[in-house]
């Protein structure tokens, strides 16, 4: 026995080496992103993780097909290696193979390079002719009761909890994309769907543990393929939301970072002052605004160090291969203004250098217009920034909506009213372009609007009609079309952001069903249904010039107008019916009919004896 065990010791002796240290189990325990193409503008550069993969050198097989390593770049850690790689605009797409090389040992990994999809570079995106469904995928409906929860996340599903995982996810929202379009709603945008592993309040999905795949509670990858495909098939287009600034601290890289600098760190934890005014202001000192941006969001939340270029590039990559890979339509880009600006800046060129058309909206939450329009793209500021991000949010308008309508009666104080609206629109001179502004009265941070106007259908109604004639692209939160209202308005977020009646089995109301809504719901609806349905045959909505006229009576009145048509709104905000004053306007009604059509009704209406109700919104299309 001795004897033959010394036989087969002797002969592994003499096998090469590469013959049984391929069969050792690979280093590479990650290769992002996950796959690439051929003719991006974008350079590639892969980030290789693993154990000790420094130590290896790289190469990419087969060679000759003009795909080729350029560089190999070690971190700090030596678990990371990041590799620049060519792809020349005549390589040949298909399977190809990363190896990894040390003296005669190596590994191999499989990598895509795929051809473009036709026209993909020239896509278009949301712009003032859509309105925008905002959607909670744990709180919209729940499709898979499968995956509510799963072995690769620690938190599990708890409806009963107000702010745990309660279950929705992507095949909920498929279920009813037909719901969302038949709202008049032409675009989809879903708070984050990528993996938040958060072992508690995960579901906001505001703290990415994995910046390439989709939580398991909600789907897949290919789940969410789907979903984008299905969306354009009911001409739908697809937000999807992006977080940049903050990874969780659940995050696979969290405290095995490539870098030192990869994440800012601080001797003692440190939270931004959220003073994003510091960007601008110049009497800002440098402490503050190294505070405000290199600060932490939260104690789950590690703040990214976009000044590595290494983190930078990785950054501009996943953006582009998400709209690359899944055919989207825009990104939103939360609390935007708390990421380094050059680099930012740097980002959105990227992404537009790629796509020209494709429109970013950024979170920047703020009631100050003039630090508000800082932040949109090739603005005249005066210290030369440029952040090129198409599209900003446009919460002093939000602000003001929901101050006006709880100021409802005769002559309120000076400003107040209706007057808070004239005011914000007075200052448009301030913005370099109106079209790329997201007009909203609630988001998913907000109030709701139906706490806002507490559960009255009128002035729930004035908000709608604002929205749908208003400049800008209009946003909607899940759920306001029928006044949702918070479950404990006390408890903030986790109780306004409420479960969609009829999204679950076994709710005793199902919402999506037209023949269960009744009362308050169902007069909301049909009103919002109708009002964004005509607004999608409105080009003079989408991109015609504003005229308004200043009253103290707590009305409104404004004109949008182009060469070929032309819209009238009055918002009545008092108690009591108030007769149009038609005269007033003669610089722009001179040239228009005295007989106008009720966009509502459907009836003639002729403006020089009309009388608009209580708490109402008249529109009239000319």
């Amino acid at each position: 026995m001795k004897r033959i065990i010394s036989i087969l010791l002797a002969a592994m002796l003499l096998l090469p080496a590469a013959a049984y240290a391929r069969k050792a189990s690979s280093p590479v325990r990650r290769v992002e992103p996950l796959s690439w193409w051929v003719g991006m503008q974008t350079p590639l550069q892969l980030m290789i993780q693993g154990d000790d993969v420094a130590s290896y050198d790289v190469v990419i097989l087969p060679e000759g097909q003009g795909v080729a390593v350029t560089g190999i770049h070690k971190a700090d850690n030596a678990g990371y290696l990041f590799v620049d790689v060519a792809i020349a605009d005549d390589a040949v797409p298909g399977d190809y193979t990363i190896r990894l090389l040390s003296g005669k040992r190596h590994f191999d990994t499989p990598y895509r390079i795929d051809a473009r999809r036709e026209g993909s570079a020239a896509r278009k995106s949301f712009t003032t002719a859509d309105m925008v469904y905002l959607i909670m995928p744990d709180r919209f409906a729940n499709g898979d009761p499968s995956n509510d929860s799963t072995d690769q996340t620690v938190e599990k599903a708890d409806r009963s909890s107000l702010g745990g995982r309660h279950g929705g996810d992507l095949q909920g929202i498929i279920d009813h994309l037909d719901y969302i379009a038949d709202l008049g709603a032409t675009a989809v945008w879903c708070t984050p769907l990528l993996e938040d592993n958060e072992p508690q309040g995960s579901y906001h999905g505001y703290a990415c543990s994995d910046y390439y795949h989709i939580d398991s509670r909600y789907g897949t990858n290919d789940l969410f393929r789907r979903y984008v495909d299905e969306c354009h098939a009911r001409d739908l287009k697809v937000i999807m939301d992006i977080v940049p600034n903050h990874s969780a601290t659940s995050h696979w890289w969290y405290g095995n970072e490539p870098f030192e600098d990869w994440i800012h760190r601080f001797p003692e934890y440190t939270q931004s002052n959220w003073t994003f005014s510091t960007n601008m202001d110049p009497n800002a000192s440098r402490a503050d605004l190294y505070q405000m941006e290199s600060g932490w969001f939260d104690r789950s939340m590690a703040d990214m160090n976009l000044d590595n270029p290494y983190l930078l590039q990785y950054f501009k990559q996943w953006g582009i291969w998400w709209i690359e890979a899944m055919n989207l339509d825009g990104f939103r880009v939360d609390t935007y203004p708390y990421n380094e600006k050059m680099p930012m800046s740097e980002w959105c060129a990227a992404i537009r250098r790629e796509y020209p058309d494709f429109n970013i909206v950024g979170e920047v939450w703020t009631a100050s217009i003039p630090q508000l329009a800082y932040w949109q793209g090739d603005n005249e500021n005066k210290d030369g920034f440029n952040s090129h991000l198409p599209s900003i949010m446009d919460f002093p308008l939000r602000d003001a909506i929901c101050a006006a309508l709880q100021e409802s009666g005769d002559n309120p104080e000076w400003g107040k009213g209706m007057t808070r609206i004239y005011d914000i629109v007075s200052h448009d001179f301030v913005y370099h372009d109106l079209s790329r502004m997201m007009i909203m009265a609630a988001n998913h941070d907000t109030e709701r609007i139906g706490d806002v106007v507490g559960g009255d259908v009128a002035r729930m109604k004035i908000s709608m009609a604002l929205l749908a004639t208003m400049r800008g692209m209009p946003q909607i939160f899940s759920g306001d079309e029928m006044m949702f209202r918070s479950l404990d308005e006390s408890k903030g977020h986790i109780a306004l952001r409420v479960d969609f009646p009829g999204g679950w089995q076994g709710d005793e109301l199902d919402l999506f069903d037209a023949s269960q809504r009744t009362g308050a719901a169902k007069e909301v609806f049909d009103y919002t249904r109708h009002l964004f349905n005509w607004r999608k045959t409105k080009p003079v909505i989408h991109d015609g010039r504003t005229l308004h006229f200043v009253d103290r009576n707590n009305t409104y009145a404004y004109f949008r107008y182009d060469a070929n048509d032309t819209v009238f709104v009055f918002v009545n905000n008092t108690d009591h019916a108030v007769t149009v004053p038609w005269n007033r306007y003669s610089e722009i009604t001179s040239r228009l009919s005295t007989v106008g059509r009720d966009v509502v009704t459907g009836e003639s209406i002729d403006m020089t004896s009309c009388s608009v109700e209580p708490l109402s919104a008249l529109i009239v299309e000319f």
